[in-house]
C-alpha cells in the first residue's frame, strides 16, 4: 500500500461522528444539520431539463477534454463574470471541464508536485481537507498558513519565510473562505502572483464560493481577473477551480472546471486522461445550461441574504455574530471549546454544527480554528430561524 496513506488524517464528518456517538438529544426537537456544506435550495428545474433532454449522450464515451460548446459556455462565463475580454480566455487551451471542484483539486497536486525536490505544498489554516490530503499522499510537506481573527481570518503572506516559499511547488487559496466567508483583494492577488513569479510555484485557487455574496454590488474578484489587470494575460502560474454545487444548487451533478495557465493544464489534461475522469455527456449538457444564466443565481443569492438576516438578527444580542462578505457560512466564536460547544448543543438542542478545530491543524503553537464553529445555512429558512431560536436559548442557558 501507499505508505502515504497512512498519514492521513480522519475526515471531519468522522470526527464529528464519533464526539456525538452515544449522545441522545431531545426527543421533542426535530434534527437541525448545519455541519456540512451541501446546498439544500432545489436545483433548478432548466437544469434538470437538459439531462433528461440528453440520456441518448449515455451510449457514447465521453472525452477527457470535454465538448466545445462547453468550454466555450465556460469561457463566456469566465468573461462576463470577471471582466476579461473574451480574447484572452481560450476554450481549447485554458479550460477543462472536472467533475466537481474537489477531484480536480486533489489531481492537481498530483501532477505538479515533484516529490523528488523536498516540495512544501501551502494551504490556508482552517482548510478544506482534500488540500492536505493531496499534499500528503503526492509527496509533499503541507505548510499551515494559519488565519486568525487579528488578520482578519485572511492569510498572511508576508508571515512565511522564505526558506518555505523556495521550496514551495503549489499553494492553495481559497477565496471565499471556508470557513471564514472571507475575500481576497486585488492587493493580496498581486502580491502572490508576484511570489509565485519569483519562486516558480502554482497558484491554486478554489473559488467554489464565488457567487454567494452579501452585496450585489460587490462580487468577490478572482484569480484570473486579478492576474489579467496585473498584465499576466497568460494567466501564467495561476488555475482557478469553479463548480456548479453552490452556485446552482447542483452538488449531485457534480460539475465545475478547472481554468488558467495552459502550459499547466495541457500537462493536467495528460494526467487526467489516464486518470479516467472524463464527465458524461449528459452531465455537460447540463452544465453548459447552467453557466449560460444569471436568473437562478441570483434568486439563489437572495435566498442566502434571507437567512443570513434572520439569523443574526435573532442571535446579535446574545453573542458575537457577523455577517461574512460571501459564502453560506458563519464562523463563530465559542466560550467553551469548540468540541463541547458541538456536543452539548447536540445534547441539548438537537443541532448539528462542526467544530473548528477538526477543519485545521496545530501551526505555531496553536489551532486556529479552536473556539470556532463553523455553521452552514443550508436548511431551509424555517429551518435556520428556528436553528437561531434553539442557539439563543443554549446561549442564554448555558452563559456562553
Amino acid at each position: 500500500m501507499n505508505p502515504h496513506l497512512s498519514l492521513l488524517h480522519p475526515y471531519p464528518f468522522e470526527k464529528l461522528a464519533a464526539l456525538k456517538q452515544g449522545v441522545t438529544p431531545p426527543a421533542d426537537k426535530d434534527h437541525i444539520a448545519l455541519s456540512i456544506g451541501e446546498p439544500k435550495h432545489a436545483t433548478p428545474h432548466f437544469i434538470q431539463e437538459a439531462l433528461l433532454r440528453h440520456l441518448h449522450g449515455l451510449t457514447a464515451y465521453p472525452t477527457t477534454k470535454g465538448l466545445p460548446e462547453l468550454r466555450q459556455a465556460i469561457a463566456d462565463w469566465i468573461s462576463r463574470r470577471f471582466a476579461i475580454p473574451s480574447r484572452h480566455i481560450d476554450a481549447e487551451s485554458q479550460i477543462l471541464p472536472v467533475n466537481g471542484t474537489r477531484e480536480a483539486l486533489f489531481a492537481i497536486v498530483q501532477a505538479v508536485v515533484d516529490p523528488r525536490d523536498k516540495p512544501v505544498v501551502i494551504m490556508p489554516n482552517p482548510f478544506y481537507q482534500i488540500y492536505e490530503g493531496a499534499a500528503l499522499l503526492a509527496g509533499a510537506e503541507p505548510y499551515y498558513l494559519n488565519t486568525l481573527e487579528a488578520d482578519g481570518y485572511l492569510p498572511d503572506f508576508d508571515s512565511v519565510p522564505e526558506a518555505v516559499w523556495q521550496r514551495c511547488q503549489l499553494i492553495f487559496i481559497c477565496s471565499p473562505g471556508n470557513p471564514a466567508g472571507t475575500v481576497l483583494s486585488r492587493a493580496d492577488h498581486e502580491k502572490l502572483l508576484a511570489l509565485a513569479d519569483r519562486y516558480d510555484f502554482v497558484i491554486a485557487s478554489d473559488e467554489c464560493y464565488t457567487e454567494l455574496y452579501a452585496d450585489e454590488a460587490l462580487p468577490p474578484r478572482g484569480l484570473l481577473q486579478s492576474a489579467y489587470q496585473a498584465g499576466f494575460v497568460d494567466f501564467k502560474n495561476c488555475v482557478i477551480f469553479q463548480s456548479l454545487s453552490k452556485r446552482s444548487n447542483a452538488p449531485g451533478l457534480r460539475s465545475g472546471f478547472v481554468a488558467g495557465d495552459a502550459d499547466i493544464l495541457r500537462q493536467f489534461l495528460k494526467y487526467r486522461t489516464y486518470h479516467g475522469c472524463p464527465m458524461p455527456l449528459t452531465t455537460q449538457h447540463a452544465s453548459i445550461a447552467a453557466w449560460g444564466d444569471e436568473e437562478h443565481v441570483k434568486r439563489n443569492r437572495q435566498m442566502y441574504r434571507d437567512k443570513f438576516t434572520a439569523f443574526i438578527e435573532i442571535l446579535e444580542d446574545v453573542c458575537q455574530i457577523s455577517r461574512p462578505p460571501a459564502s453560506f457560512y458563519i464562523w463563530l466564536k465559542t466560550a467553551l471549546p469548540d468540541t463541547e460547544f458541538a456536543l452539548q448543543l447536540f445534547a441539548q438542542q438537537n443541532i448539528t454544527v462542526l467544530p473548528g478545530s477538526y477543519l485545521s491543524r496545530e501551526s505555531g503553537g496553536l489551532n486556529p480554528g479552536a473556539n470556532h464553529v463553523r455553521i452552514a445555512l443550508v436548511a431551509p429558512l424555517e429551518e435556520c430561524i428556528e436553528a437561531a431560536r434553539r442557539i439563543k436559548i443554549f446561549l442564554n442557558e448555558n452563559a456562553v
